[in-house]
């Protein structure tokens, strides 16, 4: 079957990984590195051999998709063009620079029959795949996601850029509505908030805690889910999983830590995860997230289904990050009057 004939829309960082996979992986054509900057662009589409352009205009008519990895700003307009000619779109997160923005964006990609896909890469992270359908029932997540500045993405702040991704992550596994929301933010560096930590309440009744900076000596990117048949640590740097269970006993409802004799006490608290809280360390099998959502995008395409991760769904995961910055800024003191939050769906 042919390939999708495909073009990268921006040739900075994440333009670059994604040109090279997309030249490597076999399961799209690389037609055209697509920049304003005629530097940038060039160097990139002569690596690869494949033709460079200022815009896309050239291309309408020779594309069957295109990757979008430009600034924040400029998804809205870029992916608007692309999608009214009915061009199958990846763009990366987030999906716009607003929620309007990004609600069009849904609509005129519904409208054209073109998939939409938005690079939200850690769902295709094997320490968040190897969690299965058991961990759909979770009561309670702890995100944490902090980073070094990297003078990238400084259009936008760090719930936009980091901790966006913990959001989508974790919205994936909670469709009821979000119905209270917490924060605070602090901007460090420039006019945007470079560290956040925000408290989600959902209308089921679980909670979710997240944390992230891009302001941080230590590099972290972790999530706690507790269930009520255990939980699980995840780091999607390494990456890996830990499961740690419950004991037939604890289970059972026959382990009393109050009875425990003082001998006894020091025994569990050295073998706490092998007697009590079990604990096991699941083996990965190494991949790289962005070359298999860049499939899934082609499979998407090729299968007429929808992509793992889909413009509804991004658009959903943008509205609540809108709001721990809006809720943020008002406890700040920054907008002089309260906000009332409708429920983000």
């Amino acid at each position: 079957m042919k390939l999708p004939r495909v073009a990268v829309i921006g040739a900075g960082h994440l333009g670059r990984i994604h040109g090279r996979l997309a030249r490597q992986g076999g399961c799209m054509d690389l037609v055209a590195i697509v920049d304003p900057m005629l530097e940038s662009r060039r160097a990139l589409a002569e690596e690869l051999g494949v033709a460079h352009h200022a815009d896309c205009e050239s291309l309408l008519g020779h594309l069957d998709a295109a990757i979008v990895a430009t600034p924040t700003i400029y998804h809205h307009q870029v992916a608007r063009d692309l999608l009214q000619h009915g061009i199958h779109t990846l763009v990366e997160k987030p999906l716009a620079d607003s929620v309007p923005q990004a609600a069009e964006l849904v609509e005129i990609a519904r409208d054209a029959g073109a998939v939409l896909q938005v690079g939200h890469v850690e769902r295709f992270n094997p320490a968040w795949a190897a969690l299965g359908p058991e961990w759909n029932q979770v009561r309670y997540f702890e995100a944490t996601r902090t980073s070094s500045y990297s003078f990238r993405s400084t259009d936008i702040g760090v719930v936009h850029d980091l901790m966006i991704h913990d959001l989508d992550l974790i919205l994936s596994r909670c469709p009821a509505p979000v119905v209270a929301v917490q924060a605070s933010c602090v901007a460090v560096i420039g006019p945007h908030e470079d560290v956040a930590h925000a408290r989600l309440e959902f209308a089921d009744g679980r909670v979710a805690l997240l944390r992230a900076s891009r302001v941080s000596a230590k590099a972290e990117r972790t999530m706690q889910l507790y269930a009520a048949h255990g939980h699980a640590v995840v780091d999607f740097s390494a990456p890996g999983v830990t499961i740690v269970d419950r004991c037939s006993a604890l289970r059972q409802g026959r382990f009393d830590p109050q009875s425990i004799s003082p001998a006894e006490r020091s025994q569990y608290q050295q073998r706490l995860f092998e007697d009590v809280l079990p604990a096991t360390t699941l083996k990965l099998d190494p991949i790289n997230a962005i070359a298999e959502e860049q499939v899934d995008f082609a499979a998407s395409i090729r299968e007429g289904r929808e992509p793992v991760v889909t413009g509804a769904q991004a658009l959903r995961a943008l509205r609540v990050a809108e709001q721990i910055v809006t809720v943020a800024r008002v406890s700040a003191g920054i907008t002089p009057s309260p906000v009332t939050l409708k429920p983000a769906a």
